[in-house]
C-alpha cells in the first residue's frame, strides 16, 4: 500500500505553493520527519517533512511547478512496490499524506494542449496565476498550460511574459547584484507577494497612526553592559519586543483580530519581527515572549533570523502573531509609518537612536531618543486605548528595571 504526499495548507491564507527543490530522488529511503522537499508559499520558503517512512517510488511534481493545496507531490511505498506514475489524478486527500492503493494510470494530458483549446471562459488557472497575468498584461488564452490537468501556473505566465519583446529586452538583476540607471528589473516572487499583502492591508485595514519618542539612554548603557558579559548578544529589538509584550499584557485589546463581528484576543503574546532578505521581506513570529527574559528573546530572535536567511522557516514560524515590530533605525531612518500585516491589528515602526538636546531641570542635557510609530486598525481599537498602550510601552522601555 502506497502513501501519497500531497501539498498541505501550510498557512491560513495559503491557496497554492511553488516547489523550489527536492531533498530526495526516486529510490531513496526516507524516515518520518525527514525533510523531503521545499515549497514557496505566500509568506516564505518552507521545508516539508515526510509524514511517513518508506521508499520514494514516484515524484509527481517538478521543481518550479506551482501546485494547489491538495495536489500530489510524491508517492512513498515499499522498496519493490509498483506505483502508478499518474497518481496525481486521484482524488485529493484531506491531509498531506494518506494511504492509498496503487491506481491505474490514466491517459496523460497531451503536451500540445493549450488554453486556446478550452471553451471560452473555462481557462484553468490558479488564482495567483490570474492575478499575475493581469499585472504583466498577459492574455490567458495565449498561454500554454503545464500544470496538472491542463492548469495554467504562475511559471507559465512568467514564461509567456518573457517571450514578449519588452520582457526579453529587460535586464535581469539578481538579488545583491549591481543595479544601473535605465534597467528594467522584474519583480521577484517574494516582492510580488509582499506587494499583494500590502495592497490588501491598505484596502481592508483603516488605520490611524500614533508617534512618541522614547528616551533610551539607559537602555543603551544596559545593552553595552549585558553584551560585555553575556554569551548571547542582545539587540535593541530584543528590548523593544520585551517592552511591547509587557504593554500587550496590560492592554490585551491590542492583541485582538477581527473575526466577522467579533474581536478575538490572543491566548499568548506572539510578536512578529520584520526581517529584510535579499529578495524581499518576511516577518516570522517570536512565540510567548511575555514570559521570556531579554536574553532569551535575543536567543530566539537570532535563531529565527538565521532560519529566515537560510529559507528554513516552518509554517509555525509564520502564524499566530498579534503585532509586528519593524526597525529601520540601522538605516538612519528617523521615523516612518509601517503598514499593518493582514491578520494582525497593529505594527510598531522603530526609528534610529539620535542624540538630542532636551530640557533637564532648567538645564540642557544630551539624551538618546528613539522614535516609535504605531499603526493601528481602527476596526479593532480606538485612538485613546492605543495611545495608552503606546505611552505605557514607552515608559516600560525607559525603565531598565523592567529588564532585570
Amino acid at each position: 500500500m502506497a502513501t501519497e504526499v500531497r501539498l498541505a495548507q501550510l498557512g491560513q491564507t495559503m491557496e497554492e505553493g511553488t516547489i523550489t527543490g527536492f531533498m530526495i530522488k526516486v529510490g531513496d529511503e526516507v524516515k518520518k520527519g525527514d525533510a523531503i522537499f521545499e515549497v514557496e508559499t505566500d509568506k516564505a520558503v518552507l521545508e516539508v517533512e515526510s509524514p511517513a517512512e518508506g521508499f520514494v517510488r514516484h515524484i509527481a511534481a517538478e521543481v518550479g511547478a506551482t501546485l494547489l493545496v491538495g495536489d500530489l507531490v510524491l508517492v512513498l511505498g515499499r522498496e519493490d512496490e509498483d506505483v502508478s506514475t499518474d497518481a496525481a489524478k486521484s482524488p485529493a486527500a484531506d491531509s498531506p499524506a494518506v494511504a492509498v492503493e496503487p491506481t491505474t494510470a490514466p491517459a496523460k494530458q497531451p503536451a500540445e494542449q493549450s488554453a486556446e483549446s478550452q471553451p471560452a471562459g473555462k481557462v484553468k488557472a490558479s488564482p495567483r496565476a490570474k492575478r499575475l497575468a493581469k499585472e504583466l498584461g498577459v492574455s490567458l488564452a495565449a498561454v500554454t498550460p503545464t500544470g496538472p490537468g491542463g492548469r495554467i501556473t504562475e511559471q507559465d505566465i512568467e514564461k509567456a511574459a518573457e517571450s514578449t519583446p519588452a520582457k526579453a529586452a529587460a535586464a535581469t538583476v539578481e538579488a545583491g547584484g549591481e543595479v544601473k540607471l535605465g534597467q528594467t528589473i522584474p519583480l521577484g516572487r517574494l516582492q510580488k507577494i509582499t506587494g499583494q499583502k500590502m495592497l490588501q492591508s491598505k484596502q481592508e485595514i483603516p488605520c490611524f497612526y500614533l508617534s512618541v519618542k522614547a528616551d533610551v539612554t539607559d537602555i543603551v548603557a544596559l545593552r553595552t553592559k549585558l553584551n560585555e558579559s553575556g554569551e548571547t548578544k542582545v539587540s535593541f529589538n530584543d528590548f523593544i519586543i520585551k517592552a511591547v509584550a509587557v504593554g500587550l499584557e496590560k492592554f490585551p485589546l491590542m492583541t485582538g483580530r477581527l473575526a466577522d463581528d467579533k474581536i478575538e484576543l490572543a491566548e499568548t503574546i506572539n510578536i512578529g519581527l520584520a526581517i529584510a532578505l535579499p529578495d524581499g521581506l518576511v516577518a516570522p513570529i517570536l512565540k510567548d515572549v511575555r514570559q521570556k527574559s531579554v536574553a532569551k528573546i535575543a536567543g530566539q530572535s537570532q535563531a529565527i533570523i538565521e532560519k529566515a536567511r537560510q529559507n528554513k522557516l516552518s509554517p509555525d514560524d509564520l502564524e499566530g502573531g498579534c503585532i509586528t515590530v519593524s526597525n529601520l533605525g540601522a538605516f538612519g531612518v528617523d521615523s516612518f509609518i509601517p503598514i499593518v500585516v493582514p491578520g494582525q491589528a497593529s505594527i510598531l515602526g522603530v526609528g534610529r537612536i539620535a542624540e538630542t538636546c532636551v530640557p533637564d531641570n532648567g538645564e540642557i542635557a544630551m539624551r538618546k531618543l528613539m522614535s516609535l510609530t504605531l499603526s493601528v486598525d481602527h476596526k479593532v481599537n480606538n485612538g485613546a486605548y492605543a495611545a495608552q498602550f503606546l505611552d505605557f510601552t514607552r515608559k516600560v522601555l525607559e525603565d531598565t528595571s523592567n529588564f532585570a
